[in-house]
Order: C-alpha cells, then sequence, then structure tokens
C-alpha cells in the first residue's frame, strides 16, 4: 500500500550495474577503444565502475561526472553543449555543482519502460564514440537511454 506525500522510484541495482559495465567493455573491446564506465543510481551515486586495463587515467573521473550529470537531469550530457558556451544562455553550467557538470556527450540516463532508473558514463574516447558504447551498453541489458 502507498503512502500518500511519498514518492515511488526504482534504482539500478549492483548485478545490473555490473552487467552494463560488461556491455561497455565488450564494446570496447569489439571496436578496439579502451573505456572507462561508471554506473550510478537516480541521485548520481556510484553503484559500480569500470576502468579497462589501458584506459586513460583521467577517463574514470571524466565518466564518473557524466553519469553523474545524466541521473540528475535525466538527459544525455551532450544536450547541454550548445547552450552552455560563452555568450550563450547558460554559460558556466558547467561550473555548477562544485564543477561536477559535464556538457560533452558520454553520458546518459538509464530507463526501464520509461522511467529513469540511473545513469551510465563512459570515458576514453571521442565523446561520440563514448555516447555510442554508452548506448549500446544500456540496449544490451533492455534499457534505453
Amino acid at each position: 500500500m502507498a503512502r500518500e506525500g511519498l514518492v515511488g522510484g526504482a534504482d539500478i541495482g549492483v548485478d545490473l550495474a555490473l552487467a552494463i559495465l560488461a556491455g561497455v567493455r565488450s564494446g570496447g573491446e569489439r571496436v578496439g577503444l579502451l573505456f572507462a564506465g561508471v554506473v550510478t543510481d537516480r541521485g548520481g551515486h556510484v553503484v559500480a565502475s569500470l576502468r579497462m586495463d589501458g584506459a586513460p587515467l583521467g577517463a574514470l573521473p571524466i565518466a564518473t561526472d557524466k553519469a553523474y550529470t545524466a541521473a540528475l537531469w535525466g538527459a544525455r550530457t551532450g544536450a547541454f553543449g550548445p547552450a552552455s558556451v560563452p555568450g550563450e544562455e547558460d554559460w558556466g553550467f558547467a561550473n555548477t555543482v562544485g564543477g561536477r557538470m559535464v556538457v560533452f556527450a558520454g553520458g546518459v540516463p538509464a530507463r526501464s519502460d520509461g522511467a529513469l532508473v540511473g545513469a551510465l558514463g563512459v570515458s576514453g574516447a571521442l565523446s561520440s564514440e563514448d555516447e555510442a558504447c554508452a548506448l549500446a551498453a544500456l540496449a544490451s541489458v533492455g534499457l534505453s537511454g
């Protein structure tokens, strides 16, 4: 029985997070790229992370912030880029929330039947390649981005 005033929701659990990261790894191996991936819950808190052997050391913290941004806003991180360049209406957006906001591709919300359940951030290659890997990894477990 639902209690009035409470808001329900589901979050990605560790087993599903590990399956998503297996998709990141296999996607990187398939195309010859080395990625880091981070899965968060709806609040942007890390559930699981991975940095492939040889992936850039900076890829993991970037992937973390991509997932964080996608979870908080329920949107792909690349969507924020055009409005956040100098002279545009959201200039400075990347400096919000302690500088953790990411405004280039590679962070995607994770949705199950349209409902936000978490997010995935991928880093290590061009941002378009990061995003393609993230979307494929989510699709491999039946989630959408």
